[in-house]
Formats: C-alpha cells, sequence, structure tokens
C-alpha cells in the first residue's frame, strides 16, 4: 500500500478536502487509460474519469484499507465503464429499431486514430470480447494487476480469474490468427493483367 496515498485519504476522510487534487493527480492518467483501453473512445475516457473520481470523492469515506486503494478505485472505474458500455448497447439497438437500418455514418478521424493507437488486430479483436472479458484482459495485461486485485475489482474469486483469463487469452489469440485466403479465389487486378 502506498502510505502517502493512504495519508491523504485519512486526511480528506477528516474533512481536508483540499488533499483530495493530489490523489487525483496521482491516479488520473492510469485510470483514463484504463478507461479508455475498455471503452474505446478518448472523450468517453476523459467523461469517465471525471465521474469515477466525482464518485469516489462522495464515497471515500467508505473506503477501508483493507485494499489498496488503487484496487478500490478501478473497482469502481470497472463498474462505471461496465454501465456505459451497456447503455451504449441498449442505446445501440434501440436505434436500430428505431430506424430499422445500419448505421450510416463514418468514422471521424478521431476515431480512425483511436483504432490505431492499440493496433488494428488487437482492437478489433477486443472490441469482438465481450465486456467482462475485455476489462479481465485489460486488467491484467496492461494495467499489470494481479489475479487477487483482479478479483477484488470484478467481484471473483482468485481461481475463477485465472481460469477465466486463460479462456479469455486463448480466444483472443484465434480472433487475432491471420485469416488464411482460399487458393482457389483469384485476385481481381491479377485476372485483369492477364486477360490484357
Amino acid at each position: 500500500m502506498n502510505e502517502g496515498i493512504e495519508y491523504r485519504i485519512k486526511r480528506v476522510q477528516a474533512g481536508e478536502i483540499q488533499d483530495y487534487a493530489y490523489i487525483v493527480k496521482e491516479h488520473q492518467r492510469q485510470i483514463f487509460v484504463y478507461c479508455w483501453r475498455i471503452l474505446g473512445s478518448e472523450q468517453e475516457a476523459e467523461e469517465a474519469v471525471q465521474d469515477i473520481f466525482v464518485s469516489a470523492f462522495e464515497k471515500i469515506s467508505m473506503y477501508k484499507p483493507t485494499v489498496g486503494f488503487s484496487s478500490w478505485l478501478y473497482k469502481m472505474a470497472y463498474h462505471h465503464c461496465l454501465n456505459l458500455i451497456r447503455r451504449k448497447s441498449l442505446q445501440r439497438k434501440f436505434k436500430m429499431t428505431l430506424f430499422n437500418s445500419t448505421n450510416m455514418t463514418s468514422d471521424s478521424a478521431a476515431q480512425v486514430m483511436e483504432r490505431q493507437l492499440f493496433s488494428e488486430p488487437l482492437s478489433r479483436a477486443l472490441s469482438q470480447l465481450n465486456a467482462e472479458e475485455r476489462n479481465l484482459l485489460v486488467l491484467r495485461i496492461f494495467e499489470e494487476k494481479s489475479f487477487g486485485e483482479i478479483g477484488e475489482i470484478m467481484n471473483k474469486s482468485e481461481e475463477a480469474i485465472k481460469k477465466k483469463y486463460g479462456r479469455t487469452k486463448t480466444k483472443l489469440k484465434k480472433m487475432m490468427e491471420p485469416i488464411k485466403e482460399d487458393p482457389k479465389c483469384v485476385n481481381y487486378k491479377t485476372e485483369l493483367r492477364n486477360k490484357v
């Protein structure tokens, strides 16, 4: 446990709210990156981080040092991001039923850049995982959390997390394998060159 953070938390809990700025400064970047990886959008991640830190401030009196503050904060971020993903999914379903058509808008330049930041094959594969699987991989690989910490964050046992992680990693590897082209398929340009 980070003793400096724990000291600041006790001060905030005692009413010294100006010390909360130090806590935010220490954790803001890592929570932002975590949210960005989960949500896939820089703007959504920025908004999520603000909401998470406001919520953490409101609930800081409930924090007990039995778990690390970082794990407590990640747990809050995990649940917040899950709620955002569920809400977005419901909105997407509602729009599809309302307009009875596929999404006709193209990606913005910012969305294209965001995808490139996380490597196209990995980004594509992560987007095909469900929210829980994506969170598990992000916490373990990118955030380098232990299985015990991830269990705390996701409200599951350490053993269940280890098993789920193994299955999810295998699933992700299969998704990232290059698609093998059928040798019977003929390239259109090659066919045209041969005719000329």
